[in-house]
């Protein structure tokens, strides 16, 4: 900020001054093309082309009927009447008594060639600066719409990073549920299996256990239904001793429930009678007959136990069927969940490095792109400072310049016409 105001400080002091010497050079140039326009009119006079006519009749030999004081003093009136330091000097020149007319035409040659190399500098000047200019705005457009571009790409790639994000992060606690209702299912299907082995190992001994007392009844009461139990298969040595007359060891009793050798859980001991004097003997019996009535009735309801046991077995089997299925698809599914849903996050994350890349990259772009900028605007600030008086001034130079050369050249023809060894001085006149 300080230098700025330091620089503006100047500015204002050269503006100022500039702004004194353009008036005055617009003053002098004014007053040039005025002695111009008058050396003009003054050498196009009617009366005064009449007059060359008469006496400049060839170029090698010229009458004239002025002095050389004259001569001298119309060149001097027709350049002293504009304001140009040309001109100027011409005039001064002039004014030197002994001066010689080929040299004061000679810095006319001289100056009218000065002239020329001024304009064109001035036009070399002006195609440079307009090019410069013109180059130096368009790539300032450039850079705006760049800029304009980079900051887009920008906000839309932050706004890609912040729903990259929201989606990793949804994707991650979809992952801990997941795993959460995975092991909250294993848990349920480990303690439904536990119930259904427990359940049907239970009816399993349960209708076992049914059968076998169907089948002691069947022993007394149905004989012919009665399903005795397979023999036990002798070993070697068994078979050898009883070869050789021996006897075998006595079997043990089975064991389980009542000595049947079914068991599964305990059953509570019988109650034993309360202490006192035992019961009175029965009265004496008659002969005994078999209750075969009573005993269909409790087989068939043996029957109808084994058979709601068999239904309430078929309906777990396929419950426990059906549950596992469900697991082990479950289970399935959230594996492949996992597997889809970790592959997006990786997928995601690498999607959000290269944005976060990118950001940085076109911020850095961005960075160099406004310092870019920043350097043409001072770059074509420094043009307009160099080239905004001659741009703006150009034509009226031009032509300034070209009324000050053809008023050189107009004196120079006036001078070169001036031949003093053959001009007539005197006038004499014949009378008849």
């Amino acid at each position: 900020m300080l230098e700025d105001k330091k620089f503006l400080e100047g500015m204002d002091e050269q503006c100022a001054a500039k702004k004194k010497e353009w008036d005055e050079r617009c003053k002098m140039r004014t007053e040039e093309l005025l002695a111009l326009s008058d050396t003009i009119k003054i050498l196009n006079d009617d009366d005064a082309l009449e007059l060359f006519k008469k006496t400049l009749p060839a170029p090698a030999l010229l009458q004239m009927k002025v002095t050389t004081a004259q001569t001298r003093k119309a060149a001097i009136a027709a350049l002293s009447a504009h304001k140009g330091y040309h001109l100027d000097l011409i005039s001064l020149a002039l004014r030197g008594k002994k001066v010689s007319f080929d040299k004061v035409i000679k810095m006319v040659d001289d100056m009218v060639v000065l002239l020329g190399k001024e304009q064109a500098d001035d036009d070399s000047k002006k195609e440079m600066c307009e090019m410069s200019i013109d180059k130096a705005e368009d790539d300032m457009k450039t850079l705006d719409v760049t800029i304009s571009d980079l900051e887009k790409s920008i906000e839309d790639s932050k706004g890609e990073i912040a729903t990259l994000t929201d989606e990793i992060a949804a994707l991650t606690e979809g992952l801990k549920e997941l795993d959460k209702d995975v092991a909250e299912q294993m848990d349920m299907r480990k303690e439904e299996h536990d119930d259904y082995v427990t359940t049907m190992a239970a009816n399993t001994a349960a209708k076992e256990l049914i059968e076998f007392a169907k089948n002691r009844m069947n022993k007394f009461y149905n004989p012919n239904q009665y399903k005795a139990p397979p023999k036990r298969e002798l070993s070697e040595e068994e078979r050898i001793t009883l070869n050789n007359g021996g006897t075998l060891a006595p079997t043990e009793a089975p064991g389980g429930i009542a000595g049947t050798g079914i068991g599964f859980m305990q059953v509570s001991p019988h109650k034993q009678m309360s202490d006192g004097a035992p019961p009175p003997p029965p009265e004496t019996f008659g002969a005994y007959s078999k209750k075969s009535g009573e005993s269909n009735g409790v087989i068939a309801m043996m029957d109808m136990m084994i058979a709601d046991l068999d239904k309430e077995m078929q309906e777990m089997e396929f419950e426990e069927k059906d549950a596992q299925g469900e697991y082990e698809k479950f289970t399935r599914e959230a594996a492949e969940k996992r597997i889809t849903d970790s592959k997006s996050i990786t997928d995601k994350e690498a999607a959000k490095a290269d944005a976060e890349g990118l950001v940085e990259k076109e911020s850095q772009e961005k960075t160099d792109n406004m310092k870019k900028l920043m350097a043409t605007m001072e770059f074509l600030k420094g043009l307009h400072t160099d080239c905004d008086w001659l741009l703006q001034n150009f034509d009226v130079r031009k032509e300034a310049r070209a009324a000050e050369v053809d008023a050189l050249k107009t004196a120079k023809a006036v001078l070169s016409g001036a031949d003093f060894s053959f001009v007539q001085t005197k006038r004499y006149l014949r009378r008849a």
